[in-house]
């Protein structure tokens, strides 16, 4: 089983839209899929408990119970745990980050986005777990040129000793609309750009967490 907590230190990044975008992708390739909303407004659990097709499953938990309910899921057999976090508690995400295979770090290309993130680099480096940053909203290209807060972005992440996904995820409204119905981009708008950012994301993540045993491109911030 490979556990991958999806994590922002600042709201309204857009944090549980990927969480729960990840499950159901996983889900949709045919791993068995488990999400663990941590955070207290319970959103990737209302978006999860509303869907009329089956899976992922949703578990609404806390961090001290994060331990056990992973112990749980990899006896059921459940191949991929992510683990939606609650925006700014310490805590919380030190209890998920050292659990998981992974952590995702949730950012738009902002001033503020990142600024808030030193501190979340600075904590899973203490920590030595891998981390990867998931750029977010980011503007679209124009004429193939990414828009200046997009590339000074990826060169705060250098600066910060922190990978970035090669999946830019693009404000686009339809990561929003879907989720009333309970699906993914994926399903309700299969075809379009946001679909197929979906799509390349996951493809990478899994690579990345179900391949090699140490991938060379998953490390230790700052290792």
């Amino acid at each position: 089983m490979r556990t991958i907590a999806v994590t922002a230190r600042k709201g309204g990044s857009g944090k549980t839209t990927v969480a729960v975008h990840l499950a159901i992708a996983a889900h949709l390739r045919g791993r068995r899929t488990m999400l663990a909303d941590t955070d207290p407004q319970r959103s990737s659990s209302m978006v999860l408990k509303s869907r009329r097709e089956s899976g992922p499953t949703v578990v609404e938990t806390s961090g001290p119970k994060l331990f056990a309910l992973q112990m749980s899921a990899a006896r059921s057999g459940v191949d991929v745990l992510l683990i939606d976090t609650p925006a700014g508690a310490e805590d919380e995400l030190v209890q998920a980050a050292v659990l998981a295979d992974l952590s995702l770090l949730v950012i738009r290309p902002t001033f503020l986005d990142f600024a808030a993130a030193v501190s979340t680099s600075e904590l899973l480096r203490r920590q030595r777990r891998p981390a990867l940053v998931v750029l977010n909203q980011a503007p679209p290209p124009r004429a193939g040129i990414e828009a200046p807060m997009v590339k000074k972005a990826q060169e705060a992440a250098r600066i910060m000793r922190l990978s970035v996904a090669p999946t830019i995820l693009r404000a686009r409204s339809a990561y929003q609309s879907v989720l009333e119905s309970g699906c993914s981009a994926e399903e309700l708008s299969a075809g379009t750009a946001a679909s197929q950012e979906v799509a390349d994301l996951w493809s990478f993540l899994e690579r990345l967490t179900f391949g090699a045993a140490r991938s060379p491109e998953l490390c230790a911030v700052g290792a």
